[in-house]
């Protein structure tokens, strides 16, 4: 994937399942079988980003709902992106 950064837009692979379970995400990458967890705020960036927005879309989405600064927020949001491309579970769109 090339270097993430707020500009960048992602897709989730048609090998991915993904399955929310009491405010939580499972997502699966059918190709490799790897498991990947996701906490609630993480499951509501996923949501996000299975709306092909752009990272930035994401991130401002993102503080407008919760009481987290910007900053940090984006340095959380592009490490994530990268952790799940990094297993196959989105790809650069």
């Amino acid at each position: 994937m090339p270097p993430v950064s707020l500009n960048a837009h992602v897709r989730i692979p048609k090998h991915v399942l993904f399955q929310d379970l009491a405010g939580e995400t499972i997502l699966l990458n059918l190709e490799t079988g790897t498991y990947f967890g996701l906490d609630p705020l993480g499951t509501r960036i996923w949501r996000l980003l299975q709306e092909r927005r752009s990272l930035k879309t994401v991130h401002e989405a993102i503080l407008d709902e919760y009481e987290i600064d910007a900053s940090p927020l984006e340095a959380d949001l592009l490490r994530l992106v990268r952790e799940l491309a990094r297993h196959g579970l989105i790809e650069h769109a």
